[in-house]
């Protein structure tokens, strides 16, 4: 099963429109699905604090700021 991690933060409206795509998919299509805030992270702030959401499929960051729902499927289905 793939795994899909989408880093984001409390009261980010990219962030819930990105997690809608993701939610959508999976009804489709089983993943895992892990959400990591990165409020009050150094190390995420400074990585992903201005691309959020950032969304990384079994590891690779295929998403920053807006999830393209095709590529998701694709990317879901390989």
């Amino acid at each position: 099963m793939k795994r899909v991690v989408i880093y984001s933060r409390e009261g980010c409206g990219l962030c819930e429109t990105a997690k809608q795509v993701l939610l959508a998919e999976r009804e489709r299509t089983p993943f895992e699905l892990e959400e990591i805030d990165v409020e009050g992270n150094d190390h995420l702030e400074m990585e992903y604090g201005i691309r959020i959401p950032v969304v990384l499929v079994d590891g690779v960051e295929l998403f920053e700021i807006v999830v393209d729902p095709d590529a998701l499927a694709r990317a879901l289905a390989d």
